[in-house]
């Protein structure tokens, strides 16, 4: 028998949908600040791919990171910006960010409200990677990354 999902979702308040909780963004991590996220689409619905949904709440950072597996991004609320390897881009509504494998990442929110995305990634994925004392102090040799960045 094939397992079926409720092929709607409704959205009672903006940004939060029905029967999806918010969760904890990483167990037992305190690299991050004011995040959150929600499992839009999982293995449940038989595709290859996790569609989650981030919050990083004003003056917040997610992790700073690197790992195999890419990232697709779609920013649907609020502003602020990314690192992405070497370079720090400004983020707004609607924007599309791709993370590369082995880019060192991370979203920071810039204005009086959450910055939200949408992340795809593949269900099959490793573990990310922080970076090391040598490779942290490469990455903030550029000032640009060295006033972005936040651990």
């Amino acid at each position: 028998m094939r397992h079926r999902t409720d092929p709607h979702r409704g959205q009672p308040e903006p940004f939060r949908w029905a029967d999806v909780p918010e969760l904890v963004y990483k167990e037992h991590d305190t690299t991050f600040r004011g995040v959150t996220r929600r499992v839009l689409f999982g293995a449940e619905h038989g595709q290859d791919v996790e569609v989650r949904y981030f919050e990083v709440a004003p003056g917040g950072w997610s992790t700073l990171e690197h790992h195999e597996h890419t990232h697709q991004v779609v920013v649907l609320r609020g502003s602020g910006a990314c690192l992405i390897e070497d370079r720090v881009i400004p983020l707004q509504q609607h924007d599309l960010v791709f993370v590369p494998a082995w880019a060192w990442h991370q979203f920071r929110a810039t204005g009086d409200e959450p910055l939200g995305f949408q992340c795809i990634v593949p269900l099959d994925r490793d573990r990310p990677v922080l970076p090391d004392a040598a490779e942290f102090a490469t990455l903030i040799g550029d000032p640009e990354i060295a006033a972005f960045v936040r651990r």
